[in-house]
């Protein structure tokens, strides 16, 4: 695999890249699943975005469509569902939404999945430092995004065996 390959694999759109035309459901889940398709463990379903909307997780479509902020936050929620509870979800959403933009947040977000994801499959040798400022936020959503890569490494190596 080149590393273009790699790359590609591993690296969720930047935030402008993400439709912002407005996404039925079925069209959303879709969506989701192509972006998140390099790591077979996650799952997404109608009913799961559907409940995201209803405990204040993601911010309620518009006429029953979803745009590009939406599609980021649901993004990030089905990375992080695979290693924090509810309501350790919500506490992480509630600093984000203190912290940063939505589009700042989500490519950051984007940029060091891909940046974790590349150490822990073994496509590059240590990993790099994101971003200007080391806050505790951005630790946390680290890892997050850590502890994620590591469960999906194993959960491959093991559905390989």
């Amino acid at each position: 695999m080149s590393a273009d390959e790699v790359n590609e694999k591993f690296n969720l759109p930047p935030y402008q890249e993400l439709p912002d035309m407005g996404l039925y459901l079925n069209q959303v889940v879709t969506y989701l699943q192509k972006c998140v398709a390099p790591f077979p463990s996650v799952k997404v379903t109608s009913s799961m975005v559907s409940n995201y909307v209803k405990h204040q997780l993601v911010t309620r479509p518009q006429k029953k469509l979803y745009r590009r902020e939406q599609i980021a936050q649901l993004l990030f929620i089905v990375v992080a569902k695979n290693v924090l509870e509810q309501s350790n979800l919500y506490k992480a959403i509630q600093i984000q939404r203190e912290s940063y933009q939505t589009r700042v947040a989500y490519n950051y977000f984007a940029e060091e999945l891909g940046n974790v994801s590349r150490y822990v499959f073994g496509q590059q040798d240590q990993l790099e430092r994101l971003g200007h400022e080391q806050t505790k936020q951005k630790q946390m959503l680290r890892n997050v995004i850590m502890a994620f890569a590591y469960r999906e490494y194993l959960y491959q190596f093991f559905e390989g065996q």
